[in-house]
């Protein structure tokens, strides 16, 4: 289903750590804190600054990822392009196009469409609990996943992405979901393609 990795699309570089520090905030995404990754995703998680991309191709397919068995929430499951947290001192521009290009080798266009907050249990030991800024933008590129943060990706018509997770949601991030809902319901205009229906 998903396109497994060679040597030429993909690279090894680590771009990311369990001590980094993540932004801690509150409910109107206000900078109160700092706290290590590994840290905020324990219990029920703390609530914690991040960001989830979605890029089209020309197209208007949706370059999907599924993530590294080597992750501690939701290995092996399919998500959107790219997904992760700003640094501190950072801003919420660079943070996703430096992601962008440490996990694919991608450079888009982005736009900012919305920010919401969730919380989600993956375990009894970790959850995800985010304020996360969602953007969308279309590359021409051709990806080079980074294989300790992806095991495969492909792209996906928004029609085919949509059956996809009505008949096997639980292949599927729970940010992906609440995030795809909602840019199918109120930013259509960002997919550029055909109306999915």
């Amino acid at each position: 289903m998903g396109r497994s990795l060679n040597n030429e699309e993909s690279y090894n570089r680590v771009v990311s750590s369990d001590d980094e520090q993540l932004i801690l905030v509150d409910s109107d995404d206000r900078e109160i804190g700092h706290l290590a990754k590994a840290d905020a995703h324990l219990g029920s998680g703390t609530l914690h600054r991040a960001f989830s991309v979605f890029v089209f191709s020309p197209a208007g397919e949706l370059l999907v990822q599924q993530r590294a068995e080597s992750k501690r929430l939701w290995p092996g499951y399919w998500s959107n392009t790219c997904c992760s947290h700003p640094r501190l001192g950072e801003t919420m521009d660079g943070a996703v196009h430096r992601r962008l290009q440490e996990e694919l080798g991608l450079s888009a266009e982005l736009e900012f469409l919305f920010k919401f907050q969730y919380q989600s249990q993956y375990d009894s030991q970790g959850a995800e609990h985010e304020l996360c800024w969602v953007y969308a933008g279309h590359s021409a590129e051709r990806p080079r996943a980074n294989v300790h943060e992806i095991a495969a990706w492909r792209y996906v018509t928004p029609q085919a992405l949509c059956a996809e997770i009505a008949c096997a949601p639980e292949t599927f991030t729970p940010w992906f979901k609440l995030e795809w809902e909602r840019l199918l319901r109120d930013h259509p205009q960002a997919l550029g393609g055909p109306d999915p229906g």
